[in-house]
């Protein structure tokens, strides 16, 4: 085990104002910022890995955006599904994680997403820190626990461009984290109102994939009160046909594979699609 430690400006909330549930995510405006030193635990299997992927990065300096995220996403094909990676709650403190021996679904576009602009390993834990956290605040309750957060928190990480893809986008409000019975899925974690636009499954037709790009961030759309998406994945345009790869539960993969992007979204309610800034 490898202990990383980083001195970091990492801000402090401190006598931030109650959070409301408005149209956006948990939203905390930092009043006063310290120095704090963070020490960082990764076994080094993962060390190995990053240091792996962050060269294979750095050896095409000249690829785009798309073709980065192909690259990266794909340096984890075969890891093992785990679910429950992250570790913190309400009465659990947050720790950072980095894991690279098992992924779960969104975990997965975490590390991706943070390995795109990283060129150090430094750099790469504090792009996680600011792709998983709310201002960079390593809390439960900055956590961005669902998808859409990554568009609807500023700083965004991604565009919401399902409305643009399709006439027959479907726009519904959510209470995030109620469950249908008026329970929380998250104890501890406030309800967030928020208008989810998806597409239905039976729309997703070619002339829809057409305008896709590879790295596309793909979330499974759920019918299920207070969930954005069940899961996620990246849209990715193979040789072989668009897949969409992902950190499979289903028992008969239970890792990191291409699903054909078609057959996939067809047994699914539908599909939001966010495009990486």
């Amino acid at each position: 085990m490898r202990r990383l430690a980083l001195i970091m400006l990492i801000p402090t909330i401190v006598g931030c104002s109650a959070q409301k549930p408005a149209g956006n995510s948990i939203e905390a405006t930092p009043t006063t910022a310290n120095y704090q030193k963070m020490t960082v635990t990764m076994d080094d299997d993962t060390v190995n890995k990053l240091h792996a992927i962050l060269a294979l990065h750095a050896a095409v300096p000249q690829a785009d955006k798309s073709q980065t995220l192909d690259l990266l996403s794909q340096t984890f094909l075969g890891t093992p599904y785990v679910a429950n990676m992250l570790i913190g709650s309400a009465t659990l403190p947050e720790e950072l994680v980095i894991d690279f021996r098992g992924l779960d679904c969104f975990t997965y576009l975490d590390y991706v997403e943070a390995l795109r602009k990283a060129t150090t390993e430094a750099q790469f834990v504090e792009n996680l820190i600011h792709t998983r956290y709310v201002n960079g605040d390593i809390n439960f309750l900055h956590r961005k626990h669902f998808f859409t957060d990554w568009a609807q928190t500023e700083p965004a990480l991604a565009d919401d461009i399902t409305a643009q893809l399709s006439p027959h986008a479907v726009t519904i409000a959510k209470d995030l984290n109620r469950t249908a019975e008026g329970g929380a899925y998250l104890p501890g974690l406030p309800v967030v109102e928020r208008s989810i636009t998806y597409i239905p499954s039976e729309f997703v037709n070619q002339h829809l994939i057409d305008q896709l790009q590879t790295g596309d961030y793909i979330g499974i759309y759920t019918k299920l009160a207070g969930l954005d998406v069940t899961h996620t994945g990246f849209f990715i345009q193979t040789p072989n046909g668009p897949v969409l790869r992902n950190a499979s539960s289903l028992k008969a993969n239970m890792q990191v594979v291409d699903s054909p992007f078609i057959d996939y979204v067809m047994n699914t309610p539908g599909i939001v699609v966010l495009r990486p800034r």
